[in-house]
């Protein structure tokens, strides 16, 4: 059965890279609250990859499109910056450590001008991969990783079928670092309901705190159909948060971390509020402006539900 390419699910920050799918779906398909629960893996075969970097390459050099290579190749390859490239789909790390090393390898042998690597990774592909993998990834130009942590509160992430400790992504956190790859996680606002609000944000700084990352991105939790919590939501098992409640949960969560040098937002369009800064020099001044928002309660400041997305 040939490899189905996956639709572009990206950071942010990645929005001009070039998308090179190596899998498709994720192995950690039992995340209650995502779109990727009960996904099937898929694994695209390295020699297909190769050929899909040897198309890029030759239209990059002398815009030559060949007829068998998909439409989409090229579509992605015009909006290009030509210096970074996104490693797809949910989890691309799972991919097995000989084949990732020949892609990465290609890559940087067809199209040298490529600056940086990048590649979601959940926190099980991560402790799965040795430090010296880990290292000979970055030699290869892996750059970054991003990783839903979504909760530091143990409970919380047994209940979300997480399938990691929070002493587990402490662990993957200090490995990425230690391989001198940039660590970008995302906290999901709200995962706990009311009840767990607090738990979960008190912890979740914990373990932020204890990792370090250079960037973290706060989003709001958004109900997916189709996925368990969905589900309980709708028999009125899951009580989510009203959008104060959010924002009071993000406020605690930013009073209890500390950082040596992290960009922290909730500039994702899933949140309420968009605040962003450098922490520790900007906790103040982030903290101020939840304070207002929290003290004057005005529906207004806040981004319409209908604006809110994914």
């Amino acid at each position: 059965m040939g490899f189905n390419r996956p639709g572009i699910i990206r950071p942010p920050s990645e929005w001009r890279s070039y998308f090179l799918p190596l899998t498709g779906g994720c192995s950690n398909n039992t995340c209650t609250f995502c779109a990727y629960y009960g996904s099937k893996l898929q694994i695209r075969d390295v020699d297909d990859v190769k050929t899909e970097i040897d198309a890029l390459a030759l239209f990059t050099r002398k815009g030559i499109r060949l007829p068998e290579v998909p439409d989409v190749v090229y579509a992605v390859a015009q909006s290009w910056d030509g210096r970074r490239v996104f490693l797809q789909d949910g989890d691309a790390l799972v991919y097995p450590f000989p084949g990732l090393k020949q892609v990465l390898g290609h890559l940087t042998d067809k199209l040298p001008h490529i600056q940086r690597i990048g590649a979601y990774a959940t926190p099980q592909d991560i402790l799965r991969k040795s430090p010296d993998e880990l290292h000979e990834l970055r030699r290869l130009k892996l750059g970054i990783l991003y990783t839903g942590l979504e909760t530091g509160d143990d409970e919380l992430l047994q209940k979300i079928g997480k399938g990691v400790r929070s002493e587990e992504l402490i662990e993957a956190g200090r490995k990425v670092k230690e391989a001198g790859i940039i660590f970008s996680v995302t906290v999901i606002l709200g995962l706990g309901g009311p009840e767990g609000s607090r738990r979960h944000a008190l912890e979740t700084a914990r373990v932020l705190s204890e990792i370090d990352p250079e960037y973290v991105g706060a989003l709001t939790l958004t109900l997916v159909p189709g996925t368990p919590l969905h589900a309980q939501f709708e028999l009125n098992e899951f009580t989510p948060l009203s959008p104060f409640q959010s924002l009071d949960e993000l406020k605690m969560m930013i009073e209890n971390t500390s950082f040596s040098d992290c960009f922290f937002s909730s500039m994702h369009a899933s949140n309420y509020l968009s605040i962003r800064g450098q922490l520790p020099r900007d906790k103040d001044k982030m903290l101020r402006e939840l304070e207002r928002v929290l003290a004057d309660r005005d529906p207004a400041l806040l981004r319409p539900e209908f604006l809110r997305g994914l």
